[in-house]
């Protein structure tokens, strides 16, 4: 069972208030969605962001903890700030609290005191990317995940104040504005609406802005998947899905507690295909997931092979607190390491399949990011990553002839 840390309160984000303040922030677009909610927080009660932890009288790290290397790494840096007055958010303090005060002393801010206090206060501040969170929780039951038990069962946030932010967005001219949560296509599940009547009210935003729906489990997509496929189609909409299979077996499926099989899994890719072609599909894997054979690994190989997806997110499983795996027996790394690398050789063969035949064609694109000067980010209606070698604001939309392919995203050259 998750620890309740008895200094997890709404006094410890009000502690900030007035200071100079560094956050390292860890994990998802959602921790970074929480961040840039505490930002805005801070700055309207009178603190200072700064950008190094020299500058800075309180520290505060926002963590993650999905994997065991991740928290590891967390317990480092923790310990590196023990002597500092630190703050501790995200979602380790709800699990884990007891392995941070191992290492150092925090004060720790309850992640719903930031979603709180940002209710009273709302702004929103112009920049490369806008991150606008749909929920909190989910409705999973992943026997892998720890972080269903530090977030908490689903709380859709309203389609007003969803709607509010994307169109707060859209007026500070940002050009990609992402929605989050830890399953996006779970949203409305707990309040009786759906996903899909949720993106007809937010799409009607002005260019240049669009929105990139987040990660969404296929389990809360199988039953709103026509709909789901329509909603899409707004033009505001990056052609983009990111939609975990996890594994090509079913029995692994079962297992990981997905609630969904290959086949189901394989119905919502061909559903999107044949109404969007050029969708641009991210999956994730999981390898070495407990009791995984060889011919089930084989099966995730198979899996990716037949679904051609534009990215692989591969993770080697990783045993979890609180989980119902977390004491069964596990793969040594060696084998984890192996099957990583065979996932991801098989992917890279993917990738170059299909952007080779793009080399060469013109697509229209957005400016969604200042990479460094004189280069920028530039996304296409179905996502693909432009890099432009010149000086052009964020917003910028135009043509670009398809130079490179970098494996994860192109080198273009803008056409007039």
């Amino acid at each position: 069972m998750a620890e309740t840390p008895p200094n997890v309160t709404d006094a410890g984000l009000e502690l900030l208030f007035g200071r100079r303040v560094y956050i390292e922030t860890y994990g998802c677009r959602y921790n970074f969605g929480d961040t840039a909610k505490l930002v805005e927080i801070l700055i309207h009660h009178g603190s200072t962001v700064v950008s190094t932890d020299g500058e800075a009288d309180a520290i505060v790290v926002n963590t993650c903890t999905v994997v065991g290397p991740t928290e590891r790494r967390m317990l480092r840096r923790l310990s590196q700030f023990r002597d500092r007055t630190l703050f501790v958010t995200g979602c380790m303090p709800a699990v884990q609290a007891d392995a941070i005060r191992s290492v150092c002393n925090p004060v720790f801010i309850d992640p719903e005191s930031i979603q709180q206090f940002y209710r009273q206060v709302n702004t929103v501040t112009s920049g490369d990317t806008g991150i606008v969170q749909l929920a909190q929780g989910c409705m999973g039951k992943c026997t892998y995940c720890i972080t269903r038990f530090a977030r908490g069962p689903l709380k859709s946030f309203t389609a007003v104040e969803i709607h509010d932010q994307v169109r707060a967005f859209a007026r500070a001219g940002t050009a990609e504005i992402q929605l989050t949560a830890q399953d996006v296509s779970a949203w409305g599940r707990d309040t009786g609406e759906t996903l899909p009547g949720l993106l007809r009210q937010i799409s009607d935003i002005p260019p240049p802005a669009l929105l990139r729906v987040g990660m969404m489990n296929p389990a809360t997509v199988i039953d709103i998947l026509d709909d789901l496929v329509d909603a899409f189609l707004a033009r505001r909409i990056f052609r983009f899905i990111h939609l975990p299979a996890q594994s090509g077996s079913d029995a692994i499926l079962a297992r990981m507690g997905r609630q969904y099989t290959v086949d189901e899994y394989e119905e919502i890719v061909q559903a999107f295909r044949k109404r969007i072609p050029d969708i641009t599909l991210m999956t994730d894997m999981i390898v070495g997931f407990s009791r995984e054979t060889e011919d089930e690994f084989t099966d995730s190989l198979a899996l990716v092979e037949r679904i051609h997806p534009n990215k692989v997110n591969v993770t080697r499983y990783s045993q979890r607190p609180f989980t119902p795996l977390a004491t069964e027996k596990d793969f040594p790394d060696s084998v984890k390491k192996d099957r990583s690398r065979l996932m991801n050789q098989h992917a890279e063969r993917i990738y170059a399949e299909i952007n080779d035949p793009l080399i060469g064609t013109t697509v229209p694109f957005v400016v969604t990011e200042a990479v460094r000067p004189g280069s920028v980010m530039a996304r296409s209606p179905a996502y693909l990553g432009i890099v432009i070698n010149e000086n052009l604001p964020v917003g910028f939309a135009g043509n670009a002839r398809l130079k490179k392919d970098r494996k994860y995203f192109f080198i273009g050259e803008r056409v007039t």
